[in-house]
Parts: C-alpha cells; structure tokens; sequence
C-alpha cells in the first residue's frame, strides 16, 4: 500500500488547469499543422494561419487559448494499493481547479445550480470520473470543455437493427447539426454500447486519446477513418466558412450493451482540444 497525501493531488490539478488552457497538446498542434498542408481553401487556409497565430500568441504571453476555459473534467484512474491521507481526492481536486483557475486568470464559467445560474466564482466542481486501477499510481487526465461545443453534442438511441450504417449516420449527422457552432475543424468524440449514460461517458473519454492514435480493435479503426472521410466530404469546412477540412479526428470508444439496444454518443470537440495527462 501507497500513501498519497492528497495536497500533491491539489498542486498537480493546479498545474494542469494552467497548462491545459495556456498551450495546446503535442498532438493536437500536429493534427492542426497537417490539416493546413491539406486543406485546398484559400480561405480555410487562411483560417488556419490565424488558428496558429492565437496558439502562438498564447503560448508566448502565458494566456488561455480560448475565452471559454470550460467546466473542468477529469478521468481519475487510482490504482487500488494507493491509500490517500490527507483529506478526500474529490475535496483535493476541486481545490486544485479552484487554484488553477483563479490563480492562473482563467474565465470561471460555471453555475452552482443549473436553473438559479449563479456563478460559483473559482470554476468548481469539476467533473470527475474515477476509474479503479490495479498498482500504486495515480493517473490524472484534465480536459477543460467549452461548452460551445459540448452545447453540440448529442445521444441517439438507435435500434439494434440500424447496424453500423446507422451508427455512420447519426455521427455525420450530429456534425452536420453543429455546422459552424462547433468551431471547427473538430475532434469528434464517439461512444457506442453501454447504456445511456456510459456512452456519453466513454465519447468525453474518447476526445482524450492523442490525435492519430485508433482503436485496437480493427473494425472500429477502419470506422473512425470512414467517418472521418464522411464529415470532411460535408464542405463545413474550417470555423465552417467552406473547405475540405471540417474535423481532425474521430475516436471510438465502445462497451458491451444490451440486446435491444444500440446506445451512440456523439461529443463533439472544438480546435481547441484540451487535455493534459500526469501521474502521480
């Protein structure tokens, strides 16, 4: 057994919030500069060249990415020897987002009730799905979501029936809904199987895995790259002005799910895909 005092768990979350919304991911920054060389627009071009302009202004003067710094999620995975001391993670990671937040001068965006709308004022709570792991580590993945796309995305229940072409459908057709509202070009998140609720999970999940890397299992490989051709051939086009490229990337997750249903998840990501992993 581990002892894991959940004060390092705050300054790590600290950290990640900053550096999530300050520079973007190693391979977000690759998907964004291939997408430019194959991008046929002129105009798409163009807005690509300003993409990587506020990326760069952002890195160098330390300052978010985007206006929106998005609700904080958080996939926790804890590995079952680790005994926290301390206090409790969830306390520790919300301190974590709040220090991240304030200190580091992001837009605190977040509600304490959905109706009443009054702002919370330090970014919490952060969402957080823990996952229980074997070993002695803890790994911390942030992915901050704005919610101009997350206001996007979208659940179909399909039948059994509707197959893999249903499936096909409902995702280019989730896209084709968020047009330009989603700030393309996109990181298409995908979650098939489960229920209700875990394919949402596992599409939120999904925007976390590095641009370029596919699902180990081949058929669902071939279907992101398939997918990913049907979205780009719609024209949206980048920032949805026209163009080949409408999304960087499409990634599947999938869970086993019941005889009667065909659960799909569709969350749909901006440009600015944020996630940063760290382990403790």
């Amino acid at each position: 057994m581990r002892d894991v005092d959940v004060s390092e768990v705050t300054k790590v979350v600290r950290q990640m919030c900053i550096d999530a919304n300050y520079e973007l991911s190693g391979d977000m920054q690759k998907a964004l500069n291939d997408a430019r060389d194959k991008e046929e627009s002129e105009l798409g071009r163009q807005i690509f060249s300003q993409l990587q302009k506020n990326l760069d202004i952002a890195r160098e003067d330390q300052i978010p990415i985007c206006q929106d710094t998005g609700m904080a999620v958080f996939f926790v995975k804890v590995g079952q020897e680790v005994h926290f001391v301390g206090g409790n993670i969830t306390d520790a990671i919300n301190e974590g987002v709040r220090q991240g937040y304030t200190e580091g001068y992001l837009r605190k965006s977040v509600v304490g009730d959905p109706l009443i709308r009054k702002n919370t004022g330090d970014n919490t709570p952060a969402v957080i799905h823990y996952d229980i792991v074997p070993g002695n580590s803890i790994t911390i993945t942030c992915a901050p979501k704005g919610f101009g796309s997350e206001n996007m995305s979208r659940v179909f229940m399909l039948k059994p029936a509707d197959g893999e072409d249903g499936v096909k459908n409902a995702i280019v057709q989730a896209v084709k809904d968020a047009g330009p509202n989603a700030c393309p070009p996109m990181v298409i998140g995908v979650g098939i199987g489960g229920t209700f609720e875990k394919c949402a999970e596992m599409a939120k999940e999904a925007l976390t895995r590095p641009v370029g890397e596919h699902s180990d299992i081949e058929y669902i490989r071939k279907m992101e790259e398939e997918v990913l051709d049907m979205i780009n051939a719609t024209g949206i086009g980048p920032a949805g002005l026209g163009g080949r490229i409408t999304a960087l990337a499409v990634n599947i997750n999938t869970y086993a799910t019941h005889i009667a249903g065909l659960p799909v998840a569709v969350n749909i990501c901006c440009h600015v895909n944020r996630h940063v992993t760290r382990e403790i």
